[in-house]
């Protein structure tokens, strides 16, 4: 299993220490929510900050655009090469053309699904991306709690990954914790995103670890 830490929920105003810290307890990238207060009620940080997160980082960056605008965003963050680009298929009327330009600046095309939309959405286009991204809260703030039916769709995103098979991994955000993470592992998940459960943790390292079930 592999974890990747929101720092959504880190301490801003000591944000490379936090980045550096989550690296050094053995993360394996670093998740970088962008909200811009109109697909989701919230608003984050922009390619500035997120230049300087993949300075202090010694981990990839793995970015999720919760955006209106995604050509836009992608046009602003791609110089920053990360190593996963999601957006969101609720939002996106071209998603084809948008893997094709994340694809061409050297990123893995990621499509992410809010907890009510179905994986049918995506099952056109699987085999066009590297990673789906399913959103386990409604989007727009850290430290909500897991839907479980999240489990389900997990169990069959898998299925219909390996029926086609693809290598598409799956990521899972929101709820993340000790306690689901190996329900989370049995359903075919192969990324663990954790803000809050990680970031208010006491030992970023223990926090970490017991997500590798």
């Amino acid at each position: 299993m592999l974890v990747a830490p929101s720092i959504l929920s880190a301490n801003f105003g000591k944000l490379d220490e936090e980045i550096r810290a989550i690296c050094d307890a053995g993360c394996d990238l670093v998740h970088v929510d962008v909200m811009d207060g109109h697909f989701v009620p919230n608003l984050t940080i922009g390619p500035v900050v997120v230049q300087a997160a993949a300075r202090a980082s010694s981990k990839p960056l793995d970015i999720h655009l919760m955006v209106e605008n995604n050509t836009f965003f992608t046009e602003l963050f791609a110089p920053l090469k990360p190593k996963y680009l999601s957006f969101h298929i609720e939002e996106e009327k071209h998603p084809h053309r948008l893997i094709q330009k994340i694809k061409s600046c050297g990123i893995s095309p990621a499509i992410a699904l809010n907890p009510h939309t179905p994986t049918e959405s995506i099952e056109y286009i699987l085999e066009e991306i590297d990673m789906v991204l399913l959103m386990s809260v409604n989007p727009g703030f850290g430290g909500q709690s897991f839907i479980c039916s999240s489990l389900k769709k997990a169990e069959k995103l898998r299925k219909t990954i390996e029926r086609a098979g693809l290598k598409t991994l799956i990521e899972v955000d929101g709820g993340v914790n000790s306690k689901n993470a190996r329900d989370l592992k049995n359903a075919g998940v192969d990324i663990l995103v954790a803000g809050s459960y990680i970031f208010g943790a006491p030992s970023y390292k223990d926090a970490i670890d017991s997500l590798r079930v």
